[in-house]
């Protein structure tokens, strides 16, 4: 056995941290995501109600990465000090209570103030959350486990779309179907978050369902990653802010934000604008790109673990979402353009969970969380760029074509980049297909 191997022993233990915490982080990322853009499904009747023009949506929609941008290294510092598990289901309350609040927004400066104040309260939630797993499993494992919890975010959509849609049907006590969505959607965190500050250990010297064997087993699997990350990336938080390569996986996870929340938030107002919709219709078609992604994203992180390569396996995907994007361009058909869609979706899904083993794998302790941080921040402020650019552009030209190239021409971006930070070797492309292939 090598230093490296993982015992029948420690897998096992491995195994049941994964059923213990992965599920319900997903959760928990299921909630977040779906707080976050289910004003695309809002806007289909909000709009109207509180004056809102379609550049004033696309900034609010976008305003909520200024607070995320701001708020997500200083977050994650805060998770060193009190804890993961605490810093987790805190944050989780509190953005409960924010997006419950955007039910009774009555004006576009209303609800511009509450949808930064969203991103600030989400802040630390994602970043802590990759950190919070690279304290429980081996780089090994990194690329399935992120891809786990990865999933919830497509699947946010392919339930919530429907309900979401359902909901703007169903006003109650005089309040609008979109107040009642707000307010249905948001009561999941608060429960949740409470759940999460009882049932979530910080690491696995702190669980309590472990045995001190097992507790050594696992905490000795995970210095030797810890040590290995250290001596290739750094351990200090000055290291994880100052690295070039944090800064190049700030820039491909940017370019994938993008498209990613540029579509997010405009998927059903393209879709309703063919005129032919009702809006559950609307729902119902946006949650099939968001389905396929589910189901392929995680038999393709799988992959990456078992052969060991990660670049190609983020560089690929990009390209079928650039490829996808750019045929929604140029179809006019409602059919052809989810299945457009649908390609597009699956490249960004199938990447992000890739791109996340990289920084885990490279950086240990405070740099971890720094850079991670960092990283996190740098991309979602694409968050902000995709939707305002989504709807200038909309408002600009009076269609989603541009907006749509636009989101086309990032995804090729970053695919290209993944390849460019790849370190050279002569036979660095064959020797990655062959093992993509394998």
């Amino acid at each position: 056995m090598t230093e490296n191997a993982i015992d029948e022993r420690t897998a096992g233990v491995l195994r049941r941290a994964q059923l213990r915490i992965v599920p319900l982080l997903a959760i928990l990322y299921f909630i977040s995501f779906l707080d976050r853009v289910n004003i695309g499904f809002a806007a289909l009747t909000m709009n109207a109600d509180i004056g809102l023009s379609a550049r004033a949506f696309g900034l609010g929609a976008g305003i909520f990465f200024i607070g995320y941008l701001l708020f997500s290294v200083p977050a994650n510092m805060m998770l060193q000090r009190v804890g993961a598990a605490r810093w987790i289901a805190a944050i989780t309350i509190l953005w409960g209570l924010v997006s419950a609040g955007m039910a009774f927004v009555t004006s576009p400066a209303q609800f511009l103030a509450l949808r930064f104040l969203l991103g600030m309260t989400e802040a630390g939630f994602f970043p802590g959350v990759i950190f919070f797993l690279s304290c429980w499993f081996p780089d090994r494992m990194r690329g399935r486990i992120i891809g786990n919890f990865f999933v919830a975010v497509p699947l946010s959509n392919v339930l919530g779309a429907p309900l979401s849609s359902w909901l703007l049907d169903q006003p109650m006590a005089g309040y609008a179907g979109w107040q009642i969505m707000f307010l249905v959607e948001a009561a999941p965190a608060v429960l949740f978050g409470l759940i999460t500050w009882f049932a979530l250990p910080d690491s696995p010297a702190t669980a309590r369902w472990l045995d001190a064997g097992e507790r050594a087993a696992l905490t000795g699997l995970l210095e030797r990653d810890r040590g290995a990350a250290a001596e290739e990336g750094g351990a200090s938080t000055v290291a994880g802010l100052a690295s070039a390569r944090v800064w190049g996986w700030g820039l491909i996870y940017f370019l994938i934000v993008i498209a990613l929340y540029g579509f997010g938030f405009w998927a059903p107002q393209i879709l309703k604008s063919s005129g032919t919709l009702a809006d559950f219709d609307v729902g119902l078609l946006v949650a099939i790109p968001y389905a396929a992604a589910a189901l392929l994203m995680l038999p393709w992180a799988r992959h990456s673990d078992r052969t060991g390569e990660r670049t190609w396996h983020l560089a690929l995907p990009a390209f079928v979402g650039a490829a996808g994007f750019l045929a929604a361009s140029l179809t006019g058909s409602v059919t052809l353009t989810v299945v457009a869609f649908t390609f597009g979706v699956i490249g960004v899904y199938a990447a992000c969970p890739i791109f996340w083993t990289l920084p885990a794998a490279t950086l240990a302790g405070p740099a971890a969380a720094s850079g991670i941080a960092l990283i996190n921040s740098l991309g979602n402020s694409a968050g902000y760029v995709g939707p305002f650019a989504m709807g200038w552009l909309r408002q600009s030209t009076g269609g989603y074509v541009a907006g749509l190239a636009v989101l086309a021409a990032s995804m090729f971006a970053a695919g290209i980049v993944a390849l460019a930070l790849r370190p050279p070797r002569p036979d660095s492309i064959p020797s990655a297909l062959e093992r993509i292939t394998r």
